[in-house]
């Protein structure tokens, strides 16, 4: 993250992820999300800039929630399969008890583009990729998975395989459960590149 972030910001971020998860980014307005904090709209500039800050600051808080998970799986599977597993996992508990970080990743599809938000999804990505990227290599390397595709297209089509589920189960309205429709998407995926 970029500066230090304090316990105020924190509940003014859980105050907004509420809003969020309830009606959408859309309908998240610096009015409502006072009136939720229980203090002034002025009082809320003194904590974050705009609504567009508040995103940003979720969005690095979301990024470095990946890096720790991340890591730490990465201490605890030695096996390439068993760790991208582990990995996937990880996103879908995390994000199944935080819906509203879920959600804040796809606000951006619509709102008016915002380099600052841009850049913070960007390095979310990248933080993603560069996990899952050296588990892949790592599966290439021991056999596990296949070597025919190269690895920075593996790590794609297994980006976009997520983001997709991700966004399906948004799209339900949270109802389905995750968890048990990503372990049978991993398994097709790791069928998919496994090693012939």
């Amino acid at each position: 993250m970029n500066t230090a972030i304090t316990p105020r910001q924190i509940e003014i971020i859980a105050a907004a992820g509420q809003l969020i998860s309830e009606d959408g980014y859309a309908k998240l307005t610096t009015k409502r999300l006072a009136e939720r904090m229980h203090f002034s709209e002025a009082a809320l500039y003194r904590h974050f800039a705009s609504k567009e800050d508040i995103l940003v600051k979720m969005l690095e808080l979301l990024t470095a929630s990946v890096r720790v998970r991340m890591e730490a799986v990465t201490e605890s599977e030695d096996a390439p399969d068993q760790r991208l597993r582990a990995m996937f996992n990880s996103h879908f508990t995390y994000f199944k008890e935080h819906p509203e970080y879920l959600m804040a990743i796809f606000a951006t599809n619509f709102m008016e583009p915002s380099p600052a938000i841009d850049t913070a999804i960007k390095n979310l990505m990248e933080v993603m990729r560069g996990h899952l990227k050296a588990v892949v290599g790592d599966g290439q390397k021991a056999g596990t998975f296949t070597r025919v595709i190269p690895t920075d297209l593996l790590v794609h089509t297994v980006m976009g395989t997520f983001r997709l589920h991700m966004l399906q189960w948004r799209m339900t309205g949270k109802k389905t459960d995750v968890k048990r429709a990503g372990n049978k998407l991993i398994d097709a995926v790791l069928i998919l590149i496994a090693a012939r």
